[in-house]
């Protein structure tokens, strides 16, 4: 496998002053995928900018990983409701006559 779009992990988190262990917990809850590579973690990058919001929301907010899974969820719930509200907007658009 090649790793050209993969970051080892253990780099991401020396860069990100982060400990190993809480990458290996957004793992386990399901928030990322770190690929194995001859023994050796990476993550792919474009797991990146959705890491990187976990890292700050630990860091920055003292969240732990539980409080991450909660607000992923509920970040996961916004949007399809978004999704949902613009679908029914652009419904409601062809019956709405021009003015």
């Amino acid at each position: 496998m090649q790793t050209g779009d993969l970051i080892p992990a253990s780099e991401f988190c020396v860069h990100c002053e982060v400990e190993f262990s809480f990458i290996q917990s957004l793992e386990q809850s399901g928030l990322i995928q770190i690929t194995t590579v001859g023994g050796a973690g990476y993550i792919h990058t474009d797991q990146l900018q959705e890491l990187e919001k976990w890292i700050r929301l630990h860091q920055e907010m003292d969240i732990n990983v539980e409080g991450i899974e909660a607000v992923s969820h509920l970040l996961e719930r916004i949007q399809r409701l978004q999704d949902e509200l613009t679908g029914l907007k652009n419904r409601l658009r062809l019956y709405e006559s021009p003015s």
